[in-house]
């Protein structure tokens, strides 16, 4: 049986893997899409599911108003105590020389129940996890972010003993490791394995040059050794490898005493017009999760089969488990929540946002403000998790003014988008218009307006992505379908393309509903398709 990688398709960053007995958890970041964390569950680290997003209330996680690729940032998830528990960062400045920031705690006994609410526990820097050492004392880990002018704002690898009685940090946070000559040091996991502690960074940021550091001690204080053959992953050296951006990763040992290594990766569209040193590609599936099995050799971990990552890894000896899907192909709207796949922005899905109860099988959405806002868009969407599916919905709107639209969209972020909207106009009534966000540059297209039947209830809209593009189609019957002929590039959704220092997400597709006007006119959608070709 093989691991194939990624294991955990779009975007999915940040890997943190956690055993529990014999299940296995991955914690990965969400950035501003709510509700927080993605925990994902196996048995055999071949076969995953998603089974928990904890941070479901404001209590827990207030992102209104957060940057672009700012929230939930590289959460740690552990058990110990008999009961699980997750760090995370919440960014609130993502470019510039601060990094406002606050690491939060969180616990609960089962991994799909009610975490509780948060405990604050310090701001110095993003990336926190916690250690729970073989002698009960627990330490908090962060990197600490260096504003100083003339200083490296990677300040190092900070760690502060946490008391769990007292729910609070402990005694004075001290600096344990530097990092290497890599620089941009983040991303701790501390380990006690043996006579050494561990500390294993990510380094190099999280574009290409990504790489993943490992140190170790038989102090918990250091000072920390680097590893001879610093970094164990990267894909830097090897700009053909499938799996790029190798980095920031975790270790698990299985209960059948085999140890792997969770790590974010990205998987580009290669430039057909530029050299591939030179520009290594775009990944619109953003960051995603792979596995590579390590073996051990003078007390040191190593990546079997390459630093660079492995498309295909042996898995442990497990039997295997295979998850039934969770939900259909299409989503019909029929139970009383979204189903796990759908996130939405900043904000959590409430009745000032729509309702899938108010009008029996659909998805009703109020409309508020428009897809540049970071305060409060109607908007539900799940990942791009493939580059050949297509998406469809239908939709029952009826504008009366141009300042009111809903429809399909595909997003990156408040700068890069396109949407498929029924909007309206004083001449012509009902009409699709298609807008492009290109680096917060706009357009609108089409200069044959199609103009919607009055008789019509339903716009039927669908997206086709295939590769480095996609285009959107119509039709009014839901047989006859109309391409409409604007081919747009996939890369424009993606990290690599987007402006600024926010470039951590990835591609969505889903279904939003405006109205500037502030009338909140509302949208009926009467289901969601998601086929991956």
């Amino acid at each position: 049986m093989k691991i194939i990688n990624p294991v955990l398709k779009g975007f999915n960053p940040d890997p943190s893997i956690c055993r529990v007995g014999e299940d296995y958890y991955i914690a990965v970041s969400t950035f501003e899409w709510f509700p927080g964390v993605q925990i994902h569950h196996s048995k055999d680290l071949v076969n995953w599911h998603l089974i928990a997003h904890p941070l479901q209330r404001v209590s827990q996680l207030d992102m209104k108003g957060n940057p672009d690729s700012g929230g939930v940032w590289a959460p740690c998830l552990s058990y110990a105590d008999g009961k699980f528990w997750l760090i995370y960062t919440d960014v609130k400045v993502v470019d510039g020389a601060w990094k406002d920031c606050h690491n939060y705690l969180v616990t609960c006994e089962t991994v799909d129940g009610d975490w509780g609410e948060p405990i604050k526990l310090n701001s110095s820097g993003f990336d926190a996890s916690l250690f729970h050492d073989t002698d009960g004392r627990k330490y908090l880990l962060n990197m600490m972010w260096d504003h100083r002018i003339g200083r490296h704002s990677f300040g190092g690898i900070v760690m502060q003993e946490y008391s769990a009685e007292e729910k609070r940090l402990i005694n004075h946070p001290k600096i344990i490791f530097k990092g290497s000559d890599i620089k941009l040091t983040e991303a701790p996991h501390l380990y006690h394995i043996g006579d050494y502690y561990y500390l294993l960074t990510a380094e190099g940021g999280t574009r290409y040059e990504h790489a993943a550091t490992i140190a170790r001690s038989k102090h918990i204080g250091g000072p920390y050794e680097i590893h001879p053959d610093n970094p164990i992953l990267t894909s830097w050296h090897d700009p053909r490898n499938p799996l790029q951006k190798c980095g920031h990763a975790s270790i698990v040992q299985t209960h059948t005493d085999e140890w792997y290594l969770a790590h974010l990766t990205g998987r580009p569209i290669r430039p057909d017009d530029d050299s591939i040193i030179h520009q290594r590609g775009y990944c619109p599936l953003g960051r995603e999760t792979a596995i590579q099995k390590l073996n051990w050799k003078d007390g040191w971990p190593y990546v079997v089969g390459g630093k660079e990552g492995s498309l295909e890894v042996d898995a442990p000896r497990i039997s295997e488990t295979v998850f039934p899907a969770t939900y259909p192909e299409v989503d019909q709207f029929e139970g009383s929540t979204l189903n796990i796949n759908f996130q939405t922005l900043r904000i959590p899905f409430t009745k000032e946002l729509g309702s899938i109860t108010e009008r029996p099988d659909h998805l009703r959405l109020f409309g508020h403000e428009s897809l540049t806002s970071k305060y409060t868009q109607a908007f539900v969407a799940r990942r791009w998790q493939s580059l050949r599916f297509i998406a469809e919905t239908a939709v029952e709107f009826r504008p009366e003014s141009f300042q009111q639209a809903a429809g399909l969209v595909n997003y990156y972020n408040t700068e890069n988008w396109t949407a498929l909207q029924i909007t309206y106009d004083e001449d012509l009534g009902r009409f699709l218009d298609l807008t492009i966000c290109d680096n917060f540059s706009f357009s609108q297209p089409i200069t044959d307006k199609i103009v919607i039947p009055r008789d019509i209830q339903y716009v039927y809209l669908r997206v086709n992505v295939e590769q480095e593009t996609y285009y959107y189609s119509y039709s009014f019957n839901k047989k006859d379908w109309h391409i409409i002929e604007i081919v747009l590039e996939s890369k424009k959704l993606s990290d690599d393309y987007v402006r600024g220092g926010g470039f951590f997400t990835g591609a969505f597709v889903g279904m939003q509903c405006q109205d500037t006007s502030g009338a909140n006119k509302h949208a009926d959608f009467a289901y969601f398709m998601y086929k991956e070709l």
